[in-house]
């Protein structure tokens, strides 16, 4: 792998796709795969493969410091208070049984999905199909009040519930903060506890697939592939601080119906840019 003025553009902006789709339910693989086709980097397959996954780890920083007072389980600062946040350990322990399922199909499946569903009209039918969904299921919420408004009231029952929906998003173009997102709502989470719980639960599914990429892969990397892969984290960190902020912010007086069209839209664009081309 050569790195030029050209690859370090195509990198940063990489990592900006990564950075804006990870959070947004839009599928961050997805477009990562669709801009690639475009793009082109300029690295083998396999190092490729691993650097679609693990330049997830720079929006994984960004949402650990921006909700690092809900996520640390630990009170140092208040002498007064105990030491031990339970609340914060409860979250954990729920994020844990959401993540068995999505764990489980990724262990049995990621071979045979990265082998034969990483392809444009399966990434445009998924972005189609789940943009249905968000439409049709935020006019059917529109006449229903959520049974679960914070994340401390989100039960194991209920995570559990969350983690089988995000089994759905091992298929390219799904989404998994969409997939959680649909299921939470589906079972009556509110849209700010259902944002928060994606982001809770994003810290140990990227973590954990980073992982098996790199070991995949070999930790050993050339000074390009080095650089490469810590570009794209840095923009991706960066980016993901300022769409956490902005979704947040958009939910509490919006819903997800435009992201739904955004999904459609796409996904008919690459139906006929590929089946023209």
């Amino acid at each position: 792998m050569v790195l030029d003025f050209i690859e370090i553009l195509k990198i940063i902006f990489l990592g900006i796709v990564e950075g804006i789709t990870e959070w947004l339910p839009i599928s961050s693989t997805g477009h990562m795969l669709l801009v690639d086709e475009f793009l082109q980097l300029g690295a083998n397959p396999e190092f490729k493969e691993m650097f679609f996954v693990v330049i997830q780890l720079g929006a994984i920083l960004a949402v650990v410091i921006l909700f690092w007072g809900k996520m640390f389980p630990f009170r140092f600062s208040d002498k007064s208070s105990p030491i031990i946040k339970k609340e914060t350990f409860s979250m954990w322990f729920k994020v844990v049984v959401a993540c068995i399922p999505g764990a489980v199909v990724t262990l049995l499946f990621d071979d045979y999905i990265e082998a034969h569903l990483h392809t444009p009209y399966v990434i445009a039918a998924a972005l189609i199909i789940y943009g249905i969904a968000f439409i049709v299921i935020e006019s059917w919420n529109k006449k229903r009040t959520p049974k679960v408004n914070s994340l401390e009231s989100i039960s194991y029952k209920t995570a559990l519930a969350i983690g089988l929906f995000q089994v759905l998003s091992i298929i390219p173009g799904t989404s998994r903060s969409g997939a959680t997102i649909i299921g939470a709502l589906i079972i009556g989470v509110s849209r700010t506890a259902a944002a928060e719980f994606t982001f809770f639960l994003a810290v140990p599914v990227m973590l954990g697939l980073s992982a098996i990429k790199l070991l995949k892969f070999g930790l050993v990397f050339t000074s390009a592939e080095l650089i490469t892969l810590l570009l794209g984290m840095a923009v991706a960190f960066l980016v993901s601080l300022l769409v956490i902020k902005f979704l947040m912010g958009y939910i509490r007086k919006h819903d997800f119906k435009v992201f739904g069209w955004y999904r459609i839209v796409l996904g008919i664009v690459v139906i006929l840019y590929f089946a023209l081309v």
